[in-house]
């Protein structure tokens, strides 16, 4: 039975402008090291410049892989909840109707072209944002929509999910950092204790 591997990945650690910083283009060459050992067939990013970036990187540790963009993945918010918790309440101030409407269709378009079985046997990496990272965890944890948020992953943490035609998905990793020395990990969080 033919299986669909999708590694995704939130692109390297940006600046206030959305480029990627020195720290994060030190992650991806990180994280294109530990994907080369991989048979990746195709490399897909979000047309914003720190995930394109990142995904051109990439491209130089997986050279038989072509680098496409795929406007799904692209940074949006993919749920606005109708019963807030209060604790999200000022994160959602300002998100109306038709951006709230967009931000459905493009989370829809997401799971429809990505979440599924392919006819052969691939590996895809996405190079995506957080937040469509946990959306399609969440969607392959069968969670409710709403609950994408809380779901965070660091800069160039690896994500991955399997597809087969007949079984749910099956999540192998969610957030791994095994590939970033110490000093690179935990960026895109916000402060705190970690592990």
């Amino acid at each position: 039975m033919p299986t669909r591997h999708l590694h995704v990945v939130r692109h390297g650690e940006a600046d206030a402008f959305g480029h990627l910083t020195e720290t994060g283009q030190r992650q991806v060459e990180s994280l294109g090291r530990r994907l080369s050992a991989l048979p990746v067939d195709a490399v897909w990013h979000s047309p914003l410049p720190r995930a394109e970036r990142s995904a051109e990187i990439l491209g130089t540790h997986l050279p038989d892989a072509p680098v496409r963009e795929a406007p799904e993945l692209t940074d949006h918010v993919p749920y606005v909840p109708e019963d807030m918790p209060p604790a999200y309440a000022g994160f959602f101030d300002g998100f109306g109707g038709e951006e709230a409407a967009e931000g459905r269709r493009l989370a829809d378009a997401l799971i429809e072209r990505f979440a599924r079985p392919a006819e052969r046997e691939t590996h895809e990496v996405l190079v995506t944002h957080a937040f469509q990272v946990a959306w399609l965890l969440r969607h392959a944890l069968d969670a409710p929509p709403a609950r994408w948020s809380g779901l965070n992953c660091g800069n160039t943490a690896l994500t991955t999910i399997q597809y087969r035609d007949g079984l749910p998905p099956a999540v192998l990793l969610f957030n791994d950092m095994g590939h970033l020395p110490q000093d690179l990990r935990w960026t895109g969080f916000s402060g705190g204790v970690r592990p």
